[in-house]
């Protein structure tokens, strides 16, 4: 995708512009960001996904049973949705990308982000007057009307430490205030892009409003520096520690004073400032799984010489669908290939395939090494052979 074509996605943007002018910057509208767009699943299909077990569902009603905004977690069952009343609630589904094959083509026409980047399609049906309230994420999300219509209200971007409505199981603002312009109501096709922090309340104006969230990751710097510190840890020295030689005699002996700060400063940021090291765990962490059970591990290990006979006899490898690759170029031709959180170095052209969505075929073996890495790949549950993921 050339990153100066403009995209009706986008409004007619560029990649470059938005991403230049709008990504993490601001909202945007876009009306018929998808021409004619036929949603990929039925509010009954949707039902359905909640209703099966390991998948992760929520039923928000403003008025339960047992008081305002309750929350239930699935998995659901019929009588569940029968005994709903007509309006003001919401199902939510995550991660329908991993179960719709439809709903995960969508985000192939997201190529113009880092597929790293990308998290999940959150699926959200709604009656009339159905929503979460007002609230804020705190990631990147496009808001793609999939049927029906929704009344998206925004509220502009609020601080870290704004007021939320206590005792319940949401981060509902207390005060949500529209800002001028910025009401609208989508309708099948139509497109909100909201950065992180920025206020919006999303409130279903008809019987059939399925709303398709594709969201990003962001880690926090808490979850960062934890990680990165527990990454490292495992591979530092145990001699690695604070010293002092050559300091000055202490005025008083119970001062801590500056200078051992300093240095305490210097072996803590020395440590940490490992370009090569950090690419590493980077690539690890914005791999992993967004389900810690999601991959299936074979019993047997493959072998790399029966993974050669059937790819040569027209097999091809698909990737299994919620696992995630990315690539770091290490030089001289080589590169690290993180998929699901793990990391291998082979030769950047394969890297590069198999991060991409390009076919995984016979033509990979005319790299070094491509047999024991795929082979690697399909018994750690990342790849798997066509015909088995289609049963």
């Amino acid at each position: 995708m050339s990153p100066d074509t403009p995209l009706a996605m986008l409004g007619g943007l560029t990649p470059a512009e938005f991403l230049g002018d709008v990504w993490q910057r601001r909202p945007l509208l876009i009306r018929g960001a998808f021409a004619d767009f036929e949603c990929p699943l039925s509010p009954d299909e949707l039902a359905g996904l909640a209703c099966e077990e390991g998948i992760e569902a929520r039923l928000v009603e403003e008025r339960g049973a047992d008081g305002p905004w309750q929350v239930r977690h699935g998995p659901f069952d019929e009588a569940t949705f029968a005994a709903l009343p007509d309006r003001d609630w919401t199902l939510l589904v995550q991660a329908v990308d991993h179960y719709v094959p439809e709903v995960a083509e969508l985000l192939e026409r997201f190529a113009f982000l880092p597929r790293w980047r990308l998290d999940d399609v959150m699926v959200s049906y709604a009656p009339p007057g159905g929503s979460v309230g007002p609230h804020v994420d705190q990631y990147d999300v496009f808001l793609l009307q999939g049927s029906g219509r929704r009344r998206w209200q925004l509220g502009g971007r609020v601080a870290d430490d704004a007021a939320i409505i206590p005792g319940i199981d949401l981060r509902i603002l207390e005060r949500f205030e529209v800002e001028a312009g910025d009401d609208w109501v989508l309708e099948p096709g139509d497109m909100l892009y909201l950065p992180p922090g920025w206020a919006h309340h999303g409130v279903s104006q008809s019987d059939d409003c399925l709303t398709l969230s594709v969201g990003f990751r962001a880690p926090s710097a808490d979850e960062a520096i934890v990680s990165f510190a527990d990454f490292l840890g495992d591979k530092l020295p145990d001699s690695l520690r604070y010293a002092d030689a050559g300091m000055a005699p202490p005025a008083d002996s119970g001062e801590l004073d500056d200078a051992a700060v300093e240095r305490m400063r210097r072996l803590i940021l020395d440590t940490l400032d490992d370009p090569a090291r950090l690419a590493q765990w980077f690539g690890r962490v914005m791999t992993q799984p967004k389900y810690a059970d999601q991959l299936v591990a074979n019993e047997t290990p493959t072998d790399p010489a029966d993974l050669v006979a059937a790819l040569q006899e027209g097999e091809e490898l698909v990737r299994t669908p919620g696992s995630r690759f990315a690539w770091h170029a290490l030089g001289e031709g080589r590169a690290t290939l993180f998929a699901d959180g793990d990391g291998a170095e082979c030769a950047q052209p394969l890297a590069r395939r198999i991060a991409s969505e390009a076919a995984l075929d016979a033509e990979l073996l005319a790299h070094e090494g491509a047999e024991v890495l795929l082979a690697a790949l399909l018994d750690a549950g990342s790849l798997a052979w066509t015909d088995e993921l289609e049963e």
